[in-house]
């Protein structure tokens, strides 16, 4: 009787794992589909002359420029050169951030001073005060890295204060209900209940890092991403350009699946 009864179960979890798989695959499937006919067009578009080639190669043309790039190394040292640049601003803005944003959400006396001032700032593009950094900090590494940083960090902070007033007001009640201190209570109900919306920052956070950056190394810069785009398009490397681009690209989606990968793997609770 025991094994009747325990067929039907295995079998419905089977059936659920199946349609999981089939589900995935045909939404991955979908997402090259578009991807293969966007570069399709990209391959066919030049060479039909519905674009000028000289201002958009065929895709072919770009891949053979970047794996001329990568074995002469210079794609390489482009990349190190702005991934340290992101790594060293996002993890300084996150430092920065989440411990103000917990302090700024849990206490009602720093919101009502700080408020208006981070509204300020947080409405003041970081690309607009790109020109402030450059005549405070010099033209070196210095001043991208606090653009990023910048850029950064107001995605934080606002997501963890709205994670920490949005916080379910019955988790609240019930740790009250336990007699948990102000203390107790923050650490084991509000700090875990905001790590997921805390989360979302940090992913806008990453994504505006490297945008930011690459917009700043367009401005002195000998290395980097952004330069290799601004030199390869001052010099007519077209092709070298595009790959640049894609490089970002890349970057940033691989960024968002790390991302998105360590949250899952702390949030499996969630």
């Amino acid at each position: 009787m025991e094994r009747v009864t325990h067929v039907p179960e295995a079998n419905r979890q089977w059936s659920a794992r199946f349609n999981r798989f089939v589900f995935q695959s045909l939404s991955f499937l979908k997402s090259i589909t578009a991807i293969a006919l966007f570069f399709l067009l990209w391959e066919l578009a030049p060479r039909l002359g519905m674009v000028d080639a000289v201002f958009m190669p065929p895709f072919s043309t770009v891949l053979a420029s970047g794996l001329e790039l990568i074995l002469n190394g210079q794609l390489f040292s482009h990349i190190s050169a702005s991934i340290t640049r992101s790594i060293i601003g996002f993890l300084v803005g996150m430092i920065m951030a989440i411990p103000l944003g917990l302090v700024i959400g849990w206490f009602t006396t720093f919101s009502k001073w700080l408020t208006p001032l981070l509204e300020l700032f947080r409405n003041t593009a970081a690309l607009a005060v790109l020109p402030v950094f450059i005549l405070l900090l010099g033209i070196g590494e210095l001043s991208k890295v606090a653009v990023v940083i910048y850029a950064c960090f107001f995605p934080i902070l606002i997501s963890t204060i709205s994670a920490v007033r949005n916080v379910d007001p019955l988790f609240i009640k019930a740790g009250k209900s336990l007699a948990l201190t102000p203390y107790r209570l923050f650490v084991k109900i509000i700090l875990p209940a905001s790590v997921p919306t805390i989360f979302v920052g940090l992913r806008l956070a990453a994504a505006s890092s490297i945008l930011v950056l690459v917009a700043a190394e367009m401005i002195g810069a000998k290395a980097g991403l952004g330069y290799l785009i601004i030199s390869s398009q001052h010099t007519f490397q077209i092709p070298n350009m595009y790959v640049g681009i894609l490089t970002i690209s890349v970057i940033g989606l691989g960024v968002n699946a790390l991302l998105v990968f360590i949250e899952r793997k702390l949030l499996h609770w969630k």
